[in-house]
């Protein structure tokens, strides 16, 4: 584990291997017909936006049924992020305009960020900055949370949808690293790209023009492990892809057939690690969440 990281980025080994049967950890019945946020934080409570219901269920390390339910005032929220202290920032911007945030402990939510739409992709870095993946909007937005002021700015997009190094084209999936590195899944143009600091010219690092890397149809989520390796939904392929020293290879659903079985996926949104290595994955159509068990991680 990284000490200074604000989400749970394990230390996997180049020959780790997971249990290809998941297992259903909640289905629609607790998280909605389609499901489409899930997020482990560091002390392994998992967390879900129902956009049915239009509230946060909530998970403590080892329950099987919802320890708490938060509702707020959301409109169908996408994405949420909680970070190492406990505040869970949820999307509320299809309807609403804002990114909302249940302190810990808290029942009640307050508006933290106001967003152009929707956060299909949500982020906390160890700066205490706030960011969101305004799919429709074609940007990602951020906001220095220790600022009262809710207005955002452009990090990374033009608001126009392009295919170029500066533009996006349906943003998802972000992630932040703690050298302030952006990763973005560029769902529409079929790549991931990443933005360093401060510049917002891209490298595009997987699928479309990157070289020996994978073809993506339809990135959604995106994740860290402690070495730097990516882990994406690739939401149209129905499959799960994972990175390492030896390139890219897919993990799960890797027929891409969509199915309902333990061993497949249909239009998997996003993507979370817990402390073990363990990986929760939003089934969306399949309205379910499931867990991947990691086999083996020996070096």
């Amino acid at each position: 584990m990284e000490i200074y990281a604000t989400t749970n980025q394990p230390n996997l080994c180049p020959s780790t291997t997971w249990y290809t049967n998941a297992i259903t950890f909640a289905n629609s019945s607790t998280v909605g017909t389609n499901v489409y946020g899930v997020f482990v934080s560091i002390n392994n409570t998992v967390y879900v936006s129902n956009q049915q219901t239009n509230q946060v269920v909530v998970w403590f390390e080892g329950s099987i049924n919802p320890d708490k339910i938060l509702s707020g005032s959301l409109s169908t929220p996408y994405d949420l992020f909680v970070t190492p202290r406990g505040d869970i920032y949820v999307d509320n911007g299809l309807h609403n305009g804002r990114v909302d945030r249940f302190s810990l402990n808290s029942n009640i939510s307050t508006s933290v960020m106001s967003v152009p739409n929707a956060c299909y992709g949500i982020f906390v870095d160890i700066s205490n900055t706030l960011y969101c993946a305004a799919s429709t909007s074609h940007q990602v937005v951020k906001k220095w949370l220790n600022d009262n002021v809710t207005t955002s700015s452009i990090i990374a997009g033009t608001g126009t949808a392009g295919a170029t190094a500066t533009t996006l084209n349906r943003p998802v999936g972000i992630f932040i690293d703690t050298q302030f590195n952006l990763y973005v899944s560029d769902s529409a143009n079929n790549r991931i790209q990443m933005f360093p600091l401060n510049v917002f010219t891209a490298v595009t690092i997987v699928g479309a023009t990157a070289p020996g890397t994978i073809t993506l149809n339809t990135p959604y989520g995106i994740t860290l492990d402690a070495n730097g390796y990516l882990f994406i939904t690739d939401y149209n392929n129905n499959r799960i892809i994972g990175s390492g020293p030896n390139g890219y290879r897919c993990l799960f659903g890797c027929t891409s057939v969509a199915g309902s079985a333990s061993t497949q996926l249909h239009f998997p949104s996003s993507l979370s690690f817990d402390t073990y290595g363990n990986l929760f994955v939003a089934d969306y159509y399949n309205g379910r969440i499931l867990k991947f068990i990691l086999a083996s991680n020996s070096c």
